[in-house]
């Protein structure tokens, strides 16, 4: 991967990265636009003692040693404990299917088998010949100090937004006629959004603290063609309102991934294309489209 084909996020920002057959921690100073090794740490650790936000990355970057920009980037968390997902999160993007903004946060689940890094194909199943469509995301790192192991359960604004370490890309790549087959026989949508690799997400995660995320400009490009474009503040429901939401129904845990749904201009994608989701000062999640071989 060359530096000229990488868009770094407007400031300091971690990711995971691939060091012999081993994973390390790193971060770039997009100022300097210099690199950093923070070692082999657990990034699920880090994050349930609350680490990694702006004050203790720039702590950590300092002790560190510089190096190279890495050839290879990882999942930003190896594993998520949950990955949630807000459905028709903006007004148009609900309207080009026929419907309406829902009156409260709806949300569903894509399964831990759809995460795939930077860089990595998204593949589509051999058996799958229907339309398979490309969705652009902003997306939540939660992380917070939870020496008990509880989690987080019945929040408040206040509380939803400490929960928030940091904030990604993410691409909820959805088999959109199965799922359309499947609203039609009342089935969840569980298949049309979980098949493997269907999730990419990263490279980098900016710290909560560092960036308001309420107004930032989202694109989907395929084959360097602008498909979707709108900003976040354009979502129907917060990022407080959705975490509130969420955490009625399930614990929240550091490490969980949340995705705030897309806008609208989604459309299809085959084998051979190349999807690149880019957020305003959060930089370019690419992958490349494949074909599963025939079985």
């Amino acid at each position: 991967m060359s530096e000229a084909n990488l868009v770094l996020p407007a400031m300091p920002a971690w990711f995971r990265f691939a060091h012999g057959t081993a994973a390390h921690l790193g971060a770039v100073d997009p100022a300097s636009r210099r690199w950093f090794d923070l070692g082999p740490l657990d990034v699920a650790v880090l994050l349930a003692r609350g680490d990694l936000r702006a004050a203790d990355l720039a702590a950590r970057m300092q002790r560190a040693p510089t190096m190279p920009q890495p050839s290879q980037f990882l999942k930003p968390v190896a594993q998520p404990g949950k990955i949630l997902c807000l459905a028709k999160n903006y007004v148009a993007h609900a309207r080009e299917f026929g419907a309406e903004a829902p009156p409260e946060p709806i949300f569903f689940a894509k399964l831990p088998d759809t995460l795939v890094a930077h860089e990595e194909p998204v593949v589509i199943p051999h058996w799958l010949d229907t339309r398979v469509d490309h969705e652009a995301e902003l997306a939540l790192v939660l992380g917070f100090a939870d020496p008990s192991g509880r989690g987080a359960k019945y929040v408040d604004a206040a509380g939803a937004r400490a929960l928030v370490a940091g904030y990604t890309l993410l691409n909820d790549v959805t088999a959109r006629k199965l799922q359309g087959q499947d609203r039609d026989q009342k089935y969840p949508w569980l298949r049309s959004k979980s098949l493997d690799t269907f999730c990419p997400f990263g490279p980098f995660v900016v710290p909560a603290d560092a960036l308001d995320a309420s107004d930032l400009r989202i694109t989907m490009r395929v084959n360097g063609v602008v498909k979707q474009e709108a900003r976040t503040r354009d979502m129907v429901f917060s990022i407080e309102q959705a975490l509130v939401a969420m955490a009625k129904c399930t614990t929240l845990r550091p490490g969980d991934l949340i995705a705030m749904g897309t806008p609208e201009g989604v459309g299809p994608v085959v084998a051979g294309d190349h999807m690149e989701v880019e957020i305003e000062k959060l930089g370019v999640l690419r992958n490349p489209v494949v074909k599963e071989p025939a079985r």
